[in-house]
C-alpha cells in the first residue's frame, strides 16, 4: 500500500464515528507528516473525575484516542482534578454542587487504573491540570479572564437559557471553560477531543491558543454521545442505562444483549474495533437473513468484555447467559449466604445484595419479580425456616441461601 493510501485509510478511520471535526486540514497535515517523516503530534482529552468508574459512553472517546495513537499521536489523558472541584456547567440548568479534593482524587485514581484497558500506555501521559492551574495565581487568573468577554460567554446555550430564566450563574462557572481552554495553552496540544456537548469549551482552547500567541491553533474532534441501553437518553450511571467497564462480565453481557437490534449497529460503529467494511458485511448478512441479529449482538458483547477482561471471561459470560435465560437453568457460580431461621424475605434479599433496601424488596415481590426456588414469592411477610433455597430477583440476580 502506498503512503498516500495509508494516509487516506488513516483519515477514514479518524473520521469514523465522529460528529464534527473543526480544523480537519491541520489533522491531515499532522497524519501525513507522521507517515512521511515520522513526526508525532499531541492530542488531549480531559476527564473531570466526578464519578468513580468509566462506562462504555466514556470509551467512545477513548477508542478514538486509541485510533489516533496508531497514526502518530501522543495522548495527554488529562484528569481535571482542579476543574473537577468546580464542575462542568455544560448542559446544566443550575449550579453544580462542587466536589471535595478528596472525592476528586479518589475518583481520579480509578480513572488511572481503567484507562490502560483501552489506550497504549507507551504513547500517552496522564496529566493533572492542577499542575499548572494551582500555580496560575491571582495575576494569571485575571489575565485569563481578560481574554474573553461576558457577552461572548452568555452566547453559550446553557448560560443563555439560565440567564433568561433568571437562574443563578456563578462567576466560578464562567471560569470553567476558560480553565479548560487554558489546559490547551499549557499543553500546547495540536488536537482536543470531547463530546458534542463540549463544543463551547473545546473552541475556547482554539481561542486561547491564539490569544496567548501560540504558533498553532488546535483542531477539535467531537464524538457523539452514546445512547444508553434504553436507546433514548445518553448513557448515564444516574439513569441506570449504562454498561460499566468494571461490571462483572455476566452483568455486562446481559446488559449488552438487552439493546435493540437497531441500536446494536450504533454500538458497533462507536465501540467495535471491526472495520467499517466488516460492519457493513454484517449488516448485509442480517438484511439477507443469513445472519441472526442475536448472534451478531453476542459477538459484540464478547468483543467488548474481552477488551476489559479476557476472552475466557467473555465466553463464560455468554455460556452462563444461555444457561440461565435460554435453557432456564440456574447459574453455576451463585454466591452462598448463611442466615438465621425466621429471617424476613425482604430483609434477606437486601442482605444478599439482590435489592438495595427492604422497600425495593417489597416492590420486587409486588411486581412478581422475586422467586424462591423458582416459585414467585406471593407473601411479603414470609419468614424463612431451616433449609436451602435459591433466591432470585429479576432475571439476573441470584443467591444461594442456607437457613440454619
Amino acid at each position: 500500500m502506498s503512503v498516500e493510501s495509508q494516509i487516506n485509510t488513516a483519515l477514514e478511520e479518524i473520521k469514523r464515528g465522529t460528529q464534527e471535526i473543526i480544523g480537519f486540514e491541520y489533522i491531515k497535515d499532522l497524519v501525513s507528516a507522521y507517515f512521511k517523516e515520522g513526526k508525532t503530534f499531541s492530542v488531549k482529552a480531559g476527564f473531570d473525575p466526578t464519578a468513580p468508574d468509566l462506562h462504555l459512553g466514556h470509551t467512545v472517546l477513548l477508542q478514538k484516542l486509541a485510533t489516533f495513537q496508531k497514526y502518530g499521536a501522543k495522548v495527554y489523558f488529562l484528569i481535571g482534578d482542579f476543574t473537577g472541584m468546580i464542575g462542568d456547567p455544560s448542559g446544566k440548568s443550575e449550579t453544580r454542587k462542587p466536589l471535595s479534593k478528596e472525592q476528586v482524587l479518589a475518583n481520579a485514581k480509578t480513572y488511572e487504573e481503567q484507562v490502560y484497558k483501552v489506550l497504549d500506555s507507551s504513547k500517552m501521559e496522564i496529566v493533572f491540570n492542577s499542575s499548572w492551574l494551582d500555580s496560575l495565581g491571582t495575576r494569571g487568573m485575571i489575565e485569563l479572564a481578560a481574554k474573553f468577554s461576558v457577552a461572548r460567554m452568555l452566547e453559550r446555550d446553557d448560560f443563555e437559557k439560565r440567564f433568561k430564566a433568571q437562574n443563578p450563574i456563578s462567576i466560578v462557572e464562567f471560569f470553567y471553560p476558560l480553565l479548560q481552554g487554558y489546559d490547551s495553552v499549557a499543553l500546547k496540544c495540536d488536537i482536543e477531543f470531547g463530546g458534542t456537548d463540549q463544543k463551547f469549551n473545546l473552541l475556547m482552547g482554539r481561542h486561547l491558543q491564539r490569544a496567548y500567541g501560540l504558533d498553532k491553533e488546535q483542531s477539535v474532534v467531537m464524538v457523539p454521545l452514546l445512547e444508553g441501553l434504553d436507546g433514548v437518553h445518553k448513557m448515564s450511571k444516574s439513569l441506570g442505562n449504562y454498561v460499566g467497564i468494571t461490571q462483572e462480565p455476566k452483568e455486562m453481557f446481559g446488559r449488552l444483549l438487552s439493546i435493540s437490534d437497531s441500536l446494536m449497529w450504533r454500538y458497533y460503529e462507536l465501540l467495535s474495533s471491526k472495520s467499517l467494511q466488516e460492519i457493513e458485511a454484517l449488516k448485509q448478512g442480517v438484511a439477507e437473513g443469513s445472519l441472526h441479529p442475536k448472534a451478531i449482538k453476542e459477538d459484540l458483547a464478547v468483543e467488548i468484555i474481552t477488551r476489559y477482561y479476557d476472552r475466557d471471561s467473555a465466553i463464560h459470560a455468554k455460556e452462563e447467559f444461555a444457561k440461565v435465560f435460554v435453557k432456564e437453568e440456574l447459574p453455576s457460580d451463585m454466591q452462598t449466604f448463611e442466615k438465621p431461621q425466621g429471617i424476613w424475605i425482604a430483609q434477606l434479599a437486601q442482605e444478599c445484595g439482590l435489592c438495595s433496601s427492604n422497600s425495593e424488596s417489597l416492590r420486587a415481590i409486588k411486581q412478581g419479580a422475586m422467586k424462591l426456588n423458582s416459585q414467585k414469592v406471593e407473601d411479603s411477610k414470609l419468614n424463612l425456616q431451616e433449609g436451602e433455597y435459591v433466591l432470585q430477583v429479576g432475571k439476573r440476580k441470584f443467591a444461594k441461601v442456607i437457613i440454619k
